[in-house]
């Protein structure tokens, strides 16, 4: 399989924040370029820029001597290059408790002859359209609480968007952790001429939903036109936004396009599957055990991480003996135990004295 993709629309606005924390690679693409990054990211100023930058640039610079053209990118190459940017990441803290804050989320595409491998960690998104038959074939599933509550079913569909806690993230990409955080990984096949695949931060979506994000995509204008109405859209939005946009040009099969099979459609990842039917009792569905953990404070309000459980490994401590010796009861134990023995004593001697 071939995918050829028509130049690429970047959107890179600071918001209303003091400073821009998302990156986007690469920032001024290429009409051949196959490797697309945006990351969120977080922490506050001269933190959030270097987590998402240094899991950006360094996946990149993994990936582009060792991705050759007309080879499958592997899970297993993936997760590589992935370790390599954690580790990275990890170079940069210093110790400070300001600098184990930072994070970043990720998305990632790559283009290559088995279709197009996109990863995900955090609440920023990636989605495929179909414009002309006006519908998503996928929307990656945010790691966010208000996500969690919604698949408990604490909360309804339309107050994920509303609620309080939305930017909270229950994933994130940070330094220092024993335990890495996974990606979630979809292989996706089903790639047609004039479809469109959008990497966008969470802050692209702050008052715009998925219809008409549709809407924006499926209408008969150019990738300019789309890019500025995505722009207008979320032109008085807080939070830094920034998306890439990509349009599928041309798809050529090649011999043994069959073996590569896409779990768009049936993948846990697709937010699409996860929507309940609010009306209907017999849908039911599962979430991994919630966490009792309360959010990290971070220097900011834009996004809050739910920190992993501690995996520093520490002694066991002996249990502290209390400061007034022995309790009751084991002292009553200790004198009956002894009146016993004497008893005995005294018996054997009457016994041996006649």
């Amino acid at each position: 399989m071939r995918i050829g993709l028509r130049q690429p629309q970047i959107i890179f606005e600071i918001g209303q924040r003091p400073n821009q924390e998302d990156f986007v690679y690469p920032s001024h693409p290429e009409g051949d370029e196959r490797l697309f990054i945006l990351c969120d990211g977080m922490g506050g100023h001269d933190k959030g820029e270097v987590a998402s930058r240094v899991i950006a640039e360094e996946m990149a610079h993994y990936l582009h001597p060792r991705l050759k053209e007309g080879e499958v990118l592997s899970d297993d190459l993936f997760r590589t290059a992935f370790e390599f940017a954690c580790e990275r990441l990890d170079q940069k803290d210093d110790g400070n408790d300001s600098m184990k804050k930072m994070g970043t989320t990720l998305t990632f595409l790559c283009f290559h002859k088995g279709g197009c491998l996109a990863a995900h960690v955090g609440d920023s998104r990636i989605y495929h359209i179909r414009p002309d038959e006006r519908r998503m074939l996928y929307k990656s599933k945010d790691h966010s609480l208000v996500m969690e509550l919604y698949m408990a079913g604490e909360i309804s569909y339309s107050e994920m968007s509303t609620s309080k806690k939305k930017n909270v993230i229950t994933r994130a990409v940070m330094p220092g952790k024993e335990n890495r955080v996974r990606a979630d990984v979809v292989h996706i096949t089903d790639i047609q001429p004039g479809d469109y695949f959008y990497m966008c931060s969470d802050g692209m979506m702050e008052r715009m939903g998925d219809d008409e994000l549709v809407d924006i995509i499926a209408q008969n204008t150019s990738d300019e036109e789309k890019r500025q109405q995505l722009m207008e859209a979320s032109a008085s939005n807080r939070d830094n936004h920034s998306a890439i946009l990509l349009r599928v040009d041309n798809v050529v099969a090649e011999e043994g396009d069959g073996r590569f099979m896409g779990d768009e459609a049936v993948s846990p990842f697709n937010a699409l599957l996860m929507r309940k039917d609010e009306e209907d009792d017999d849908v039911t569905v599962t979430m991994p055990p919630s966490s009792n953990r309360k959010p990290m404070d971070v220097d900011d309000d834009s996004t809050e991480i739910i920190p992993p459980a501690n995996t520093e490994k520490t002694p066991a401590q002996p249990s502290p003996q209390k400061a007034d010796g022995p309790s009751k009861t084991r002292a009553w134990g200790v004198a009956f135990l002894w009146a016993l023995v004497s008893a005995a004593l005294a018996a054997a001697l009457f016994y041996y004295l006649l």
